[in-house]
């Protein structure tokens, strides 16, 4: 594989991707460390000037952004979840924005459909972007091919990203990931920033 260039600070951002409550109790792997090790990049990340910016994933009361034909969203209606105040939206607190730090709430899987999360990136400046989340094989999936599609620089930070299909983990972080990404490590990402 090629290796990455050194990261442009002023031109990248870490993009926390549906790192909630719910998400991160139902479908982390080995969450303790997990959030551990994504608390320590986003430490770094600040300490570095990187803009950090946060996907969620929330609904209007009623849910109007959810079409009955939206296999995995209308389930999420029919439970009731991730809309309103429901607590299962708050940012797990092991990670929580800092004063800083953007959220960006999107209404489907990828962190681009439907949000105003290019708009942020292209107005600041940034190409290049660090992805972390859960699932995997959602929201991490989904926003890689949008973001490659879009000509930006990707790094996916292996250790920071869960699915609960280990397999399918394994399989898109060595053999689909790497055709658009430089998958690494938080610490590698960590050396190149300190």
């Amino acid at each position: 594989m090629i290796q990455p260039l050194p990261i442009d600070r002023t031109r990248a951002a870490l993009l926390v991707m549906d790192f909630q409550r719910l998400v991160v109790d139902g479908y982390a792997t080995d969450s303790k460390q997990l959030l551990s090790r994504t608390a320590k990049l986003l430490e770094a990340a600040r300490d570095a000037s990187i803009m950090v910016i946060y996907v969620v994933v929330a609904f209007r009361p009623g849910y109007p952004e959810v079409s009955e034909r939206n296999m995995t969203f209308s389930a999420i209606r029919s439970s009731g979840r991730l809309a309103g105040d429901d607590s299962t939206i708050e940012i797990h607190p092991a990670v929580a924005p800092g004063p800083a730090d953007t959220v960006v709430t999107k209404h489907r899987v990828s962190a681009f459909a439907g949000t105003d999360l290019d708009m942020i990136l292209r107005a600041n400046g940034i190409d290049t972007l660090l992805l972390t989340g859960i699932l995997t094989s959602g929201v991490v999936l989904s926003t890689l091919c949008d973001a490659a599609d879009a000509d930006y620089r990707l790094f996916v930070v292996r250790d920071c990203c869960s699915d609960n299909d280990a397999e399918v983990h394994r399989v898109l972080l060595d053999k689909v990931f790497p055709r658009q990404a430089f998958v690494t490590e938080a610490s590698a990402i960590i050396s190149m920033l300190a």
